[in-house]
């Protein structure tokens, strides 16, 4: 919930919602993500495979290019499941970039 209010990018795969936790709470998960799907994106067996999708996404590049101490969350859109899986991981690297960028600059 509070990642929707904190700094938001998006890329035709999907939107990448991110804020960096607060000393007051638990910091132990150096990177924590969530995912979600609406109903805009299909039915329920293709917004499964959009989830699944994301999180092997999520799983591979976050701990690479993710910052210690955020949370992310992904949000799968109708481009999620056909868009090619080069092309995903682009996107999550640049949405990252552009969301760490914003951060250091406020």
């Amino acid at each position: 919930m509070a990642a929707a209010k904190a700094g938001k990018q998006v890329r035709q795969g999907f939107v990448l919602q991110a804020r960096e936790r607060q000393a007051d709470e638990p910091t132990h998960t150096p990177i924590r993500f969530g995912l979600t799907a609406s109903k805009k994106t299909g039915n329920a067996v293709m917004r499964n495979r959009i989830r699944r999708r994301l999180r092997a996404l999520a799983k591979e590049v976050l701990p690479h290019y993710g910052t210690a101490g955020f949370d992310y969350v992904m949000i799968g859109r109708v481009h999620t499941a056909p868009r090619a899986w080069a092309d995903l991981h682009k996107d999550l690297r640049s949405a990252l970039k552009a969301i760490h960028q914003n951060e250091t600059a406020t």
